[in-house]
């Protein structure tokens, strides 16, 4: 059987013991990154008396993801194998999506641990209160795709969260500030390490705030959604509608201090 397993995004303190008891029985890790992996599993076995365990560890990733299924799909079903990202969630932006189809298409037992995640602790600390939100990762580096992506979330009637790289955070408050500078945006630096740090304010104030700070870590981003323009009929516009009399009389009334029976019947004399 194959599970997927959360590793925390920054505090090795956030691992489950259910994770911890999986890793101890796995006879084979699928890794983003095998190194990356190992170090985790040493410091689970220094730390947290977690028993190191005897296994094979593959890397399995955009580019070798095909012929590794070929190499590893029988084991998937004789053994347990576990696979997992270098931190957070697996499968999400993530290759292990590729082993979630391949089980879905072969019939293989398979199942997801509920772990650490860097895209719902953003937003639960982001305070922004609408609760629906589009994930939408890291945006295309440059070009018009970067450009055509970046308007999509701008004008998402959704909050949208992405991650982006400290040496484009930058660009990316510039390009914000150029396109809606009083926009509200929640920053989080480096999410449950050391020097975790949360920013909130207008694209304007915070593209300020940071240029003059030094920007390294990973980041994350929370973009308010764009704020639909109220839209208000006048009284002589609705009177002018060409609307059935219930539903104007109806709208006439908020509008005005007569109610809607007076002016059914007076929209019924016309």
């Amino acid at each position: 059987m194959l599970t997927f397993i959360p590793t925390p995004i920054g505090n090795p303190q956030d691992i489950t013991i259910r994770a911890m008891r999986l890793f101890e029985q796995a006879t084979l890790f699928l890794c983003e990154d095998t190194r990356q992996t190992k170090r985790l599993l040493r410091l689970l076995e220094e730390r947290f008396g977690m028993v190191y365990p005897e296994a094979d560890f593959l890397s399995f990733n955009e580019h070798n993801g095909a012929a590794r299924l070929e190499q590893i799909s029988q084991r998937l079903e004789a053994e347990a194998v576990v696979y997992v990202s270098d931190a957070g969630m697996p499968a999400i932006s993530d290759p292990g999506q590729l082993l979630v189809v391949h089980c879905q298409a072969q019939g293989i037992a398979y199942d997801v641990l509920p772990g650490a995640s860097a895209v719902t602790t953003v937003y639960a600390a982001s305070g922004f209160k609408s609760g629906k939100f589009l994930f939408f990762a890291f945006l295309p580096h440059k070009g018009k795709d970067r450009a055509a992506a970046l308007d999509v979330v701008m004008n998402s009637l959704h909050d949208i969260v992405l991650y982006e790289a400290p040496h484009r955070l930058e660009k990316l408050l510039s390009e914000i500030v150029s396109m809606d500078a009083d926009r509200e945006l929640f920053l989080a630096k480096e999410v449950s390490k050391k020097y975790q740090h949360y920013y909130r304010g207008s694209a304007e104030v915070l593209a300020l705030q940071l240029a003059e700070t030094t920007i390294r870590g990973e980041w994350a981003l929370v973009i308010e959604a764009k704020k639909q323009k109220e839209r208000s009929l006048s009284f002589d516009q609705v009177f002018a509608l060409p609307l059935p009399p219930k539903t104007k009389a109806k709208l006439l009334a908020s509008l005005s201090d007569k109610s809607t029976n007076t002016w059914y019947e007076i929209l019924s004399k016309k």
